[in-house]
C-alpha cells in the first residue's frame, strides 16, 4: 500500500437530518484493511432509496429517537460514508487474500455477511453498518468483491449492484416462473426497471405500474402491459389475476395488491415508498392461501446470477443522469423528484 494515499475525498454523514447532514471532505482516513479484506478504488457509486432513508432516520419506528435508525435496526454510527453501489478495481489485498486480485474490475455485493474475518450474526448493509462508496476508495470482505468481465462503463455497472440484486432477490424468492403474471410496482425506479428486466428474463408476463410520463420508457424495457398509479388495480386487471406482486411501494393502494393476487399467489416486497403502514384484512391472507416474503436479506447464488446476467448481457444498464461525487445534494434531490427511469449515478474524482 506504499503507493496509495494515506487520505482520500469523500462524503460523510454526519447525523441524522436534512442535506446539510452531508460533507464532503478532501483528508479522510483511508479505509483500514482486514486480513481477509480487499481494498478498492470507486469509480463510480449509485445513489438509493436507502441513501436518503437512513440520513433520514426513516427506518426508525420509533416517534423520537433514532436508536434504531439503520438497515439492520441499530443506531447508525457517525460519521458514516453511505453508498451502496459500487463499481470500482482491486488495488489492495490483506493478508488472506490472493494477490493476484489485484487489478480486478468489481462490483460490491451491498448485503454484507462477513465482516472482521468471520460471518455476522445480522447482516449488514453496505453505506450502513459499514462505510460504503461515496469516496475515493472502500474496503470490504474479499467474499463481497465479485468479478466482472463487461463491456458496460463504470457508470453502467454502478447502475447494477443494489437495484438488480434486490429485484433478483424478489423473483427468486417469490419462485416467479415462465408463464406466470408479475405485477411491479414503482416499476419506474431503479429496483423496479431491474425487475421488469428480470422477470421478462424468466419468461413471465410482466405487468408494471408507473406515471403516464413514463409508460413508453417501461414497454421499451419489456413491460406487456403498463397502468397507472391512479388507476383502481381491480377495474383495470380483475381479481385473481396476478400470479406475484413485486411491490416496492405499499401506501394506501396496498389492499388492492392482494385483491388481484390469484389463490396461492405470492407477494414480496422491499420497499414502501408510497407509506409504511398498509391496512391488512387477514382473511384475505389466510382464505386465498397467500404467501408473503419480505426481502431484504440476499440468498446465497443471487449476486453470482447477477453478474452472470451482466456478462451476458442478459440484462441492459439503465442510467437516467450522472453527478460528481460533489454534487451528491443535487444528485440526491433529483433522485427524490422521482422523475427519471432508472439510476442516478455519482462519478468519483481521482487525480490519476
Amino acid at each position: 500500500m506504499t503507493d496509495l494515499p494515506k487520505t482520500m475525498q469523500g462524503v460523510q454523514l454526519t447525523g441524522h437530518g436534512d442535506f446539510s447532514m452531508l460533507k464532503y471532505t478532501a483528508d479522510i482516513a483511508l479505509p483500514t484493511l482486514g486480513e481477509d479484506d480487499v481494498l478498492i478504488k470507486v469509480m463510480a457509486a449509485g445513489v438509493n432509496n436507502t441513501d436518503l432513508n437512513t440520513r433520514l432516520a426513516w427506518y426508525s419506528k420509533q416517534d423520537e429517537g433514532s436508536e434504531d435508525a439503520s438497515w439492520s435496526g441499530n443506531a447508525l454510527v457517525f460519521p458514516r460514508i453511505q453508498g451502496a453501489d459500487v463499481c470500482g478495481v482491486i488495488v489492495a489485498v490483506g493478508n488472506n487474500v490472493k494477490p493476484n486480485r489485484i487489478g480486478e474490475r468489481v462490483l460490491i455485493e451491498p448485503c454484507i455477511v462477513n465482516a472482521a474475518g468471520k460471518e455476522l450474526e445480522t447482516p449488514w448493509y453496505f453505506g450502513s453498518e459499514c462505510d460504503g462508496g461515496f469516496a475515493q476508495y472502500t474496503s470490504v470482505d474479499a467474499s463481497h468483491a465479485y468479478k466482472v468481465n463487461s463491456h458496460y462503463s463504470d457508470v453502467e455497472l454502478a447502475s447494477f449492484p443494489c437495484s438488480y440484486s434486490t429485484a433478483e432477490n424478489m423473483l427468486y424468492r417469490s419462485n416467479a416462473k415462465h408463464g406466470e403474471t408479475v405485477l411491479i410496482t414503482g416499476a419506474s425506479g431503479g429496483v423496479g426497471s431491474a425487475a421488469v428486466q428480470l422477470a421478462k428474463a424468466r419468461g413471465a408476463y410482466v405487468v408494471a405500474v408507473t406515471s403516464k410520463s413514463k409508460a413508453q420508457q417501461l414497454k421499451d424495457l419489456g413491460a406487456d402491459n403498463v397502468i397507472f398509479r391512479e388507476d383502481d388495480l381491480v377495474q383495470a386487471l380483475g381479481k385473481n389475476s396476478i400470479d406475484v406482486v413485486v411491490d416496492l411501494v405499499a401506501g394506501e393502494q396496498w389492499p388492492k395488491l392482494l385483491d388481484v393476487l390469484k389463490p396461492k399467489g405470492r407477494y414480496a416486497v422491499s420497499g414502501a415508498i408510497g407509506g409504511p403502514l398498509v391496512e391488512l384484512d387477514i382473511r384475505t391472507l389466510y382464505l386465498k392461501d397467500l404467501s408473503f416474503f419480505g426481502c431484504t436479506v440476499l440468498e446465497a447464488g443471487v449476486f453470482k446470477n447477477l453478474i452472470r446476467f451482466i456478462e451476458q448481457e442478459k440484462i441492459k444498464p439503465i442510467v437516467a443522469h450522472t453527478f460528481p461525487l460533489t454534487e451528491i445534494v443535487n444528485a440526491q434531490q433529483a433522485f427524490s423528484e422521482k422523475q427519471h427511469v432508472g439510476k442516478i449515478v455519482l462519478t468519483i474524482p481521482h487525480s490519476d
